[in-house]
């Protein structure tokens, strides 16, 4: 087995070595525009689909058998293309030659959870290796460079503190060596600061965002180069995609990673990221989430919800099944004396019913508690959906079949429901909150989403 995995290792560094000395001689990069891999509409591997199959392409649009460029002669911007191409390259080959992780790197990906576990584990090292980010200096707290780290927006908030912190592994104090360029606007703080309560009025928001962009456009030269392909925003608050038309380039060009992840109102996999919606009420994850009851401890409800009535799914829920059945446990709100977690802890499936928008910090909460979702939304792009697949740790439920809830899950043999319990214990990690970060949790997922929509914006 070792030497199968050794030889399968050299075959991929000769191949890469081939290919690169052969890029190299034929090199002739143009005028900077930017390129979106064409992909299907499935978007659940329509991402990493585009990059692994696209090497004939990118390999005759660079070559020009009258012209050769001198490596010593590349620009940087060239540089960076040429260390995207070679990731491509290397994602590429180590599906071809089916090169796995090594048995000594225990948190690789493995199992059936993941669309392609070997292309996701070489572009994540691929990531490790390369991706950079330069983070604009621009503006003043509290709207920028900072956000909330606790409450229903713990993950703007986090993800801007790390990308904050100096000793980052991903960030560049030098804009010429960056992949990509993030702009640290808070929108959840937009709408404390700029927002007059009640007045439905976005256009503080709107302004705040084209003029950022004008500033960081007038600045310096990168934004214009790529109309902000190469640019990302990140937020979590349901305004986030409304806050994005302030500046149209950013809407339809820029790389947005949303909470709010409806594809109905503008969201688009082939360049938008879903972020997690993660709430920690104090900062910190409850303590009845972290010691997990064993895998044989009973979980006596079938199914379990408690939330706020709004939204156009929720009516439905209540309609049907709110103090109608003891086996599906359903409150608008918990009585005083009930525990939220408790809850979930001892239900098999975990409700995840859409609000006002397509988010649910539910679906983390229950993935936290080993408790199955169940996915009731329309629209709605799951996080991290081009490497997961959801399908084997959640169940999704069309809006019309809610009066059909029980029926649909007690169809579910008690086999099948082992495996999606085994899948939500193994996806936990890509979920979580660390401090510092870990490899594969949370901060590095949504890193490496950013990442992979980098990798399919090619500039030439």
């Amino acid at each position: 087995m070792e030497v199968s995995h050794g030889l399968k290792v050299f075959s991929l560094y000769l191949f890469l070595f081939l290919c690169t000395i052969y890029f190299f001689s034929s090199n002739q990069l143009q005028k900077t525009q930017f390129v979106r891999s064409s992909v299907s509409p499935d978007i659940s591997s329509a991402l990493y689909r585009s990059f692994i199959t696209i090497g004939s392409v990118e390999e005759n649009r660079f070559r020009n058998p009258t012209s050769v460029r001198r490596v010593g002669k590349l620009s940087d911007a060239e540089k960076l293309e040429m260390g995207l191409a070679k990731a491509r390259l290397a994602i590429r080959s180590a599906v071809k030659l089916n090169i796995s992780a090594s048995d000594d790197d225990e948190d690789a990906p493995r199992g059936v959870v993941y669309r392609n576990p070997i292309a996701f584990y070489q572009s994540y090292l691929e990531m490790e290796k390369r991706f950079k980010i330069y983070v604009y200096e621009e503006g003043d707290r509290p709207i920028v460079h900072g956000g909330p780290n606790k409450n229903i927006y713990t993950s703007e908030g986090r993800f801007i503190h790390e990308m904050e912190l100096e000793n980052t592994k991903f960030k560049t104090r030098d804009a010429r060596h960056a992949h990509v360029y993030f702009m640290p606007f808070s929108v959840s703080m937009m709408v404390k600061y700029l927002y007059k309560p009640n007045s439905n009025d976005k256009s503080p928001l709107l302004r705040f965002v084209s003029d950022y962009v004008r500033v960081i456009s007038t600045k310096y030269p990168f934004w214009n180069k790529t109309q902000g392909a190469d640019h990302f925003m990140l937020s979590c608050h349901d305004w986030g995609p409304d806050s994005s038309l302030g500046n149209p380039l950013l809407y339809k060009n820029s790389i947005r990673v949303l909470c709010n992840a409806n594809t109905s109102e503008g969201f688009n996999p082939r360049k938008d990221a879903t972020l997690p919606e993660i709430y920690l009420y104090d900062g910190n994850m409850s303590p009845d989430l972290i010691s997990i009851p064993p895998d044989n401890a009973p979980r006596p409800h079938l199914a379990f919800f408690a939330g706020g009535l709004h939204g156009p799914i929720r009516p439905k829920l209540f309609q049907h099944w709110k103090a109608k059945d003891p086996d599906i446990i359903v409150y608008e709100y918990l009585p005083k004396n009930l525990k939220y977690y408790p809850f979930m802890l001892q239900s098999k499936f975990c409700l995840c019913p859409s609000g006002y928008e397509v988010a649910s910090p539910r679906i983390v909460e229950a993935i936290y508690a080993q408790c199955v979702p169940v996915l009731l939304s329309e629209h709605y792009v799951p996080p991290f959906s081009d490497i997961l697949r959801w399908e084997a740790f959640s169940v999704q439920v069309n809006v019309s079949d809610i009066p059909n809830l029980k029926e649909i899950l007690n169809a579910i043999p008690e086999e099948q429901y082992r495996k999606l319990k085994e899948g939500v214990k193994a996806v936990k990690k890509h979920f979580m909150l660390n401090q510092p970060p870990k490899r594969f949790d949370v901060f590095h997922m949504i890193l490496h989403s950013i990442w992979i929509r980098r990798l399919n914006v090619q500039l030439r």
